[in-house]
């Protein structure tokens, strides 16, 4: 499927990288970017969002680059996506309806499917408006996988029942996590969840912590379900270890809800190894925007220790950081070579230790949080 991407400069953030990984998430859905218009405005304009004079550029390519579909970095509103579909003849999606794509994609699991699902009909039952009758003979392809072609030919009232089914699914599944946790608390079983932007490392960090075989890419979104692993590590012993989802900027609100349920495996964890692409230029950004999705998920309070991995791409050597608290603060690895993995291995056990000692002298976990990081 021939895209051409459209991106509009705000003046905010970094417009150059959010446009890169535009083309990555595009690529990671099927689509092939063949042409990138960009502008620049100081806010969206209501109908087109970018402009009369800016959709006609956009229709000019579609019609010499024989493009299939458009691509924008930003969140339309149903108006605006039926007013350019109108004008250019062809699918127009968004930043958030691709992302959901891509999980319609990638999720493996029975909860993740439910989970991708709600989501993706939370986002439909904005747009089941007026307008939309030209789409129905349009079948498949991206912004419409899953649930959505299907639901596009059905009322509000019926999708209402789909969706409060999907919750209760997903409430079963979460007191069954709940259930687990609770056996793990009762063992003292110290937790940890690896977290991070998308693409940072964090499934191969856990192949390699845990000699699993969880599937690791190097694309957007590889893992979308949880997956947990008991490693042991010596006077430490036992440590449970998660994988999660990976974060990117302006993940859909849809998403966080719906994934909520598996991402309580970090709320509820004893340590982060927060990943980070330590070869990104934008990496200072990333974990921003890492932090505040664990903070609209209730987890930033929990330690967590900076994992700086891809070491071998950034030309950096294996290190362990403390702070002015003696506190263990950054570990620089590699994960797809090791080196340096011996060193956050000591860093996951110095935590757990301590941990184990609070348990023993009758602390609450919470005083384990009290401390500076």
């Amino acid at each position: 499927m021939r895209a051409v991407l459209v991106g509009v400069d705000f003046g905010k953030g970094d417009f150059a990288a959010s446009l890169s990984e535009l083309s990555l998430l595009s690529r990671s859905a099927g689509a092939d970017p063949i042409t990138t218009i960009i502008g620049r405005r100081a806010s969206p304009d209501a109908a087109f969002f970018v402009g009369s004079g800016k959709a006609d550029e956009i229709a000019q390519a579609i019609v010499e680059d024989e493009l299939d579909i458009v691509v924008f970095n930003h969140a339309l509103s149903p108006a605006q996506q039926r007013n350019l579909e109108r004008r250019l003849n062809v699918r127009v999606i968004d930043r958030t309806s691709l992302i959901l794509d891509i999980f319609a994609q990638r999720a493996q699991s029975h909860e993740g499917k439910v989970q991708v699902e709600l989501a993706q009909l939370q986002h439909l039952a904005t747009r089941l408006i007026r307008g939309w009758t030209h789409l129905e003979r349009q079948k498949g392809g991206i912004g419409l996988r899953g649930p959505g072609e299907t639901q596009l030919e059905t009322d509000r009232r019926l999708l209402g029942d789909r969706v409060k089914a999907l919750r209760s699914k997903l409430d079963k599944l979460h007191r069954q996590r709940a259930t687990q946790r609770r056996a793990r608390g009762r063992n003292h079983t110290f937790s940890v969840s690896l977290v991070g932007y998308t693409n940072a490392g964090k499934s191969t960090l856990f192949n390699t912590l845990t000699k699993a075989q969880v599937y690791a890419a190097d694309q957007l979104f590889a893992t979308l379900d949880t997956t947990s692993r008991r490693i042991y590590l010596g006077d430490a012993g036992n440590v449970v270890v998660s994988d999660t989802v990976g974060f990117i900027r302006e993940l859909p609100h849809q998403l966080v809800a719906a994934f909520r349920a598996t991402l309580e495996e970090t709320i509820h964890a004893d340590l982060l190894l927060h990943v980070v692409d330590a070869a990104s230029p934008v990496r200072m950004e990333q974990i921003e925007q890492v932090n505040s999705v664990l903070k609209e998920i209730g987890a930033d309070h929990i330690p967590q220790i900076l994992v700086w991995n891809k070491i071998d791409a950034a030309g950096l050597d294996p290190a362990l950081e403390r702070d002015e608290y003696d506190k263990i603060r950054r570990v620089f690895i590699s994960a797809q070579t090791g080196t340096g993995v011996d060193l956050l291995r000591q860093a996951v056990s110095e935590y757990a230790e301590l941990s184990n000692a609070a348990h023993l002298d009758g602390a609450q976990p919470a005083e384990l949080h009290n401390v500076h990081y």
